[in-house]
């Protein structure tokens, strides 16, 4: 289920409209087009049944007149055949005679089968066994022109026949109901009510057959009755028809009206740059009132955020010049510090006192020196290059450095990395630490700065010189000095490596950027 719900969120709004469409109309589009074939087939079944019923009175009273030909034929003939001196035929006939609706001419025969007397025209009835007294025979005449109805009676048996012409009279209030009505012996066949009238459109043909004479005969009627026509068919399927287009109106109108218009004001908020380029959004949103208004609502909203970040970029502005100028300031007075203590250490007389003032002017000068770089760094925001910090503290070391350290030689391996200004005061003040113990304690050995990135997130600071001794305590200049270097290695979050002649830390940096990198790295002695 949940799947499905899936799938169908991933589908477009037109594909889902056609689908709920789909599954709300169609059962009803099905449903009322099975209700309409039913109706219809219900319609054509009762006309079906009226047709029938027309037929079987139509059969009936062939039937009738079959029958009440042969009883009063054989009421007539029933023993007046053996009786001498009596012409039988002349009795017959006047019974017959006072007979309603029963055919004047017959022949009878004896009941060997020897004929006796004729009276009218019966025509050819072909051979004929012999009957009983009491049974009847029915069969269509050779000629297949009239229907030959023999009965037996006493002392002989009697013939009649019914024209085509005869029964086509009793069924003549129903003859315009059908197309044809034909007699059936089995053998052969009498065409009784015959038309060349075509089937109409929407007509079918309707055949009734209605055994008679206990099965003797049969009579077949053929009727029209109305057809499933193509405008019935229409009917029918006018439900699903109508579902059809309105699926294909709703998709046309939801796409034309309302998706069109929305992918084009997308298509422009997507192309839309903040502070590169100018929103334009397409003035022919269709006729939705709402499109128009969500676009003048993107219009108000864009413009409320340029002003905004106009705003901003104005506090912004502001606020990197108020901390330009604190750094600026600061670097001032450190500068002015620095000097101060330089004044004060030349005019000192005690050569313990005037060492105090240097070591102190250089660790002002160090910080002096981290501030000038933030100050220069701020418009890149990338933090503070230390390259060009170290370069530039080293200078500053070896300006500063007493006369009998003018010879130190201090050698710089950088790769170019950037820090934050926390990092970069404990590293300006872990190499002024270094480079000081040595120029006081060992002038004639060079000292190696060098700085490594190690990681994209970490970068290693190596000082290598022979004053640095981890085994050696031997004096409290050594003990201080290897307390404040480890107490600036943890400044860094690190643990200060130390090894015979090279002490390394590593501090955080910031991912290198293509455009960040430098060349190769640079060595200065």
């Amino acid at each position: 289920m949940t799947t499905a719900a899936e799938r169908f969120a991933r589908l477009s709004t037109t594909a889902k409209l056609l689908l709920i469409l789909t599954a709300v109309l169609l059962p009803i589009g099905f449903g009322l087009g099975f209700v309409a074939y039913t109706d219809i087939r219900e319609a054509n079944g009762a006309l079906k049944t009226q047709s029938d019923e027309r037929a079987r009175t139509a059969a009936r009273a062939v039937e009738s007149l079959i029958a009440r030909n042969a009883l009063a034929l054989r009421i007539a003939s029933n023993g007046r055949i053996a009786v001498p001196g009596i012409d039988p035929c002349a009795g017959v006939q006047q019974s017959l005679t006072i007979a309603p609706a029963v055919a004047q001419k017959f022949m009878l025969h004896s009941a060997s089968g020897a004929p006796v007397c004729e009276v009218g025209e019966v025509g050819d009835i072909g051979p004929m066994s012999l009957i009983a007294p009491g049974d009847i025979q029915l069969r269509v005449a050779p000629d297949e022109g009239s229907v030959v109805i023999r009965v037996g009676v006493v002392g002989g048996i009697a013939t009649s026949a019914l024209s085509a012409r005869e029964v086509r009279e009793v069924v003549a209030g129903e003859e315009s109901e059908f197309d044809a009505l034909l007699l059936k012996d089995g053998v052969r066949e009498i065409d009784v009510i015959t038309s060349d009238r075509p089937l109409a459109r929407g007509e079918d043909r309707s055949i009734t057959t209605w055994p008679i004479g206990n099965g003797r005969l049969v009579v077949e009627l053929q009727g029209r009755v109305p057809a499933i026509t193509a405008l019935d068919r229409l009917v029918i399927l006018l439900p699903a028809v109508m579902w059809f287009f309105a699926a294909l109106i709703t998709w046309f109108v939801v796409t034309r009206l309302l998706i069109r218009p929305l992918r084009r004001l997308q298509r422009a908020v997507g192309e839309y740059q903040p502070g590169n380029t100018e929103l334009k959004l397409p003035t022919n949103v269709g006729p939705a009132t709402e499109i128009q208004e969500l676009r003048d609502a993107f219009a108000r909203a864009v413009s409320k955020v340029e002003e905004s970040e106009h705003e901003m970029g104005a506090a912004l502005d502001g606020q990197r010049r108020l901390v330009r100028e604190v750094h600026h300031r600061v670097k001032n007075n450190l500068q002015v510090v620095a000097s101060l203590l330089n004044i004060h250490g030349r005019s000192a007389k005690d050569e313990a006192a005037r060492a105090a003032y240097a070591s102190i002017g250089r660790r002002v000068g160090a910080l002096a020196v981290v501030h000038r770089n933030h100050f220069a760094e701020m418009e890149d925001n990338r933090g503070i290059a230390l390259r060009p910090l170290l370069s530039e503290l080293v200078a500053e070391l070896r300006g500063s450095a007493p006369e009998s350290a003018r010879g130190l030689s201090i050698e710089l391996d950088f790769e170019g990395v950037h820090t934050t200004q926390d990092a970069a005061v404990s590293v300006a003040f872990l190499v002024t630490e270094v480079v000081e113990f040595a120029m006081l304690n060992c002038p004639d050995q060079p000292v190696e700065v060098a700085l490594r990135r190690c990681g994209d997130l970490t970068g290693r600071l190596t000082l290598a010189s022979a004053v640095l001794v981890p085994e050696a305590q031997d004096s409290p200049e050594k003990v201080q000095f290897e307390r404040i270097i480890g107490g600036l290695a943890k400044q860094l979050r690190s643990t200060l490596d130390r090894k015979l002649g090279r002490y390394s830390v590593d501090l955080p940096i910031f991912p290198s950027r293509p455009e960040s990198r430098f060349g190769d790295d640079e060595k200065n002695s």
